[in-house]
Order: structure tokens, then C-alpha cells, then sequence
């Protein structure tokens, strides 16, 4: 497992493109991620609410984890998360449900409240990043996850093949909401844009608070 500086926050700056029928293994996407055809506003302006939130980023990739390709979704996203408060160091494994659930044990353990996976989540057959996380998840929550591939589907037809989770795990500083995301910086982009939201009232509830 290896960690990556997170580069200057690209905010605002257009994601990668590709042709709508080009779904291979391209940059950090798994082969059954969706490629991206246009670029994704980005998640600016959303609300500062969770300043102060630990949280993790896991690039999940064979391909990055051997240096052969560059991790774009994983620095966007923590760059993203930095955006609404969340502050978040990014990891590469590579694919593998045992790899996936041992980095996102490792960064509950660590004390974060989000964590966050982009990669592995279509149906090529290294994509097990959601066999990786349903262990660990003590109650799921399939409308985020929903939501995500909503908001995908609208500009990538493909984005309805992810099987990406969203759920609550234990953690050492609490319950913490864990969210799987397909492996490319537009689908990173719609994540966020469906989290930032909801991160503060989430931790709330967790914590206790009043719905």
C-alpha cells in the first residue's frame, strides 16, 4: 500500500474526457468503471458545515498501485472534500475485495468519519470494491448510493453499472459513513456534489443529534 501527495486543488478545473463507448481500464477507472464523455461541474460552494472532519481517500487501482498509470480521482477528491471541510490523505491499493477492506479498516481505525473509495465498483472481474466494504458496513444506505448513480446517469449512460455502496461502519472515532465511487474524476465530482450536503447531518445523527 502506498501513499500520494495531494497536489494543488484542482477545483474548478474540467475532468478528464472520453468517449461514451470507451469503458477500458483508461487513467485510474477499473475496467467496469464508467469513462466519463464531458466534464463535471465541480462541487464549489457547497457548505462549509463539516470543517474539522477527518476522512480518507482510497484509490483503488492495480493499475496505479504499480506506477503504471496516474491516480487522477483520488487527489481530486480529497482536494473536493478539502472544499466543505474534510480533510482527507489519499491511499492506492490495488483491486481486490481483501485489499479494499484492509485500507478502509486501516483508515476507521485511523479515526476517519468519511471514507471515501473511487475505483472498482463496475463488473469487470478485478471490480470488488463493494465485496470489500459490505463486511465492514453495519447498516447500508442504499438512497446515497442511488443518489450518486443518479446524478452520473444523466451525463454517462454507463454510470447505472456502477455497484457501489454507501453505509455506516464503526470506527475509533465513532461511526463513520464509508461511500464507494466508480474510478474517474467526473464520477469523484458527482460524489461530492451528493455529499457535501448531506456529511453534516449524517455525523450529526450519528453522533446523536436530533433529526
Amino acid at each position: 500500500m502506498t501513499r500520494e501527495a495531494v497536489p494543488p486543488p484542482p477545483i474548478g478545473g474540467p475532468g478528464r474526457t472520453a468517449p461514451v463507448d470507451a469503458v477500458p481500464h483508461v487513467g485510474d477507472s477499473a475496467p467496469g468503471d464508467p469513462v466519463d464523455p464531458a466534464p463535471r461541474p465541480a462541487a464549489g460552494g457547497a457548505s462549509a458545515d463539516a470543517a474539522g472532519v477527518r476522512g480518507a481517500v482510497i484509490t483503488v487501482s492495480d493499475r496505479c498501485s504499480r506506477g503504471e498509470a496516474e491516480d487522477r480521482s483520488g487527489p481530486l477528491a480529497a482536494a473536493l472534500l478539502a472544499e466543505v471541510g474534510v480533510a482527507a490523505a489519499v491511499v492506492v491499493v490495488p483491486d481486490g475485495a481483501e485489499s479494499v477492506r484492509a485500507a478502509v479498516r486501516g483508515a476507521l481505525d485511523d479515526g476517519a468519519r468519511l471514507v471515501l473509495t473511487t475505483g472498482g465498483t463496475g463488473v469487470g472481474p478485478r471490480d470488488a470494491t463493494p465485496e470489500g466494504t459490505r463486511p465492514l458496513l453495519a447498516r447500508e444506505l442504499p438512497g446515497v448510493a442511488e443518489a450518486i448513480r443518479a446524478r452520473g446517469a444523466a451525463a454517462v449512460p454507463f454510470a447505472v453499472l456502477s455497484r457501489g455502496l454507501a453505509g455506516i461502519a464503526a470506527g475509533a472515532a465513532g461511526e463513520a459513513l464509508v461511500v464507494n465511487v466508480p474510478g474517474s474524476p467526473g464520477a469523484v465530482r458527482d460524489a461530492v456534489a451528493v455529499l457535501a450536503p448531506l456529511v453534516p447531518h449524517v455525523l450529526d445523527q450519528l453522533g446523536g443529534g436530533a433529526h
